[in-house]
């Protein structure tokens, strides 16, 4: 009896061992297929401020840590090209982008035909809405503190011209994925959505000066956004959307205790105003490595 409950507890733990054995080399073979990975993207991409700070050009403002770099690491693939640049719109994916000690070339200018892992950030920049935004609202605040003075600044005979321009994004971007392919025919290639930068209730006007009832606002204008992302995938068909704003609850700009993903309103010597912190470029790059993951079992 003794014997067969050894023999039974002997194959009981063998059996546990190869299935950990199974599931290492799996997901090793998720993190070790790519051989030439590029990113393209924006500033949400290249991480302003956040250490080290690239050269190449300066101007970009492009971090040796952005998710890019954390996400190559993780991946450890082959070779690693980013040229994502701050500023940026789906314009530079196909013409250069004058910055400071630039240009940037263009961005699609990076893909070869053996490229095989592709992600893309863009679509904020696109006819100045993030910029807009970040430089309208926190100075209406004090007009009305508990309105929605900067929802209303935007909208015109009833028309949020926020949201509409957005919605003309979704056409550039989904133009854009069909220029990759036609580049890297080979590759995987991954739109990668914005994180959260407001919280869904609450309000922390020191660190992201927003009139109370444009917190909403801001949300809906980053889900207008990332719906126009996803939406240029689906149109697409060969692309795939990696949602980072679901994920990213609780890390938004207002979070404490070190677990913001987003800068709030203040110049850092780590990182740029409403831009992501070291923290959100990690957990981008978890998140992105865990679709990668997720798709190479849904085709295994």
């Amino acid at each position: 009896m003794r014997a067969r409950r050894s023999l039974f507890v002997s194959l009981v733990t063998t059996l546990v061992v190869c299935t950990s054995l199974v599931s290492s080399l799996a997901a090793d073979a998720a993190t070790r297929r790519f051989r030439h990975y590029v990113a393209l993207g924006d500033s949400y991409t290249a991480g302003p401020l956040i250490p080290l700070q690239r050269l190449d050009p300066l101007g970009c403002f492009r971090s040796t840590s952005d998710y890019p770099a954390q996400l190559a690491v993780r991946l450890r693939a082959g070779s690693f090209t980013d040229v994502s640049c701050s500023g940026a719109d789906t314009t530079n994916m196909t013409a250069p982008q004058n910055v400071l000690f630039g240009p940037n070339p263009p961005q699609l200018d990076a893909l070869r035909p053996d490229t095989d892992l592709v992600t893309l950030g863009i679509g904020g920049n696109d006819y100045g809405v993030f910029g807009r935004i970040i430089g309208t609202c926190p100075g209406l605040r004090a007009s009305d503190p508990t309105g929605n003075p900067c929802q209303q600044h935007f909208t015109v005979d009833g028309v949020d011209t926020i949201k509409a321009a957005i919605s003309r994004t979704q056409g550039n971007i989904t133009q854009v994925l069909a220029l990759i392919h036609r580049r890297a025919p080979r590759a995987k290639v991954l739109a990668i959505g914005y994180p959260r930068i407001a919280p869904p209730t609450g309000t922390c006007p020191d660190i992201l000066p927003f009139a109370d009832g444009d917190y909403a606002w801001l949300n809906s204008v980053e889900e207008a956004l990332n719906a126009a992302v996803a939406g240029a995938v689906a149109t697409d068909r060969r692309a795939s959307y990696v949602d980072t704003f679901t994920p990213s609850l609780g890390h938004d700009a207002c979070a404490t205790g070190g677990e913001a993903w987003i800068n709030g309103k203040d110049v850092l010597p780590w990182a740029a105003p409403y831009h992501p912190l070291f923290t959100g470029m990690a957990g981008m790059a978890r998140i992105i490595q865990a679709s990668l993951t997720h798709s190479r079992t849904e085709l295994s």
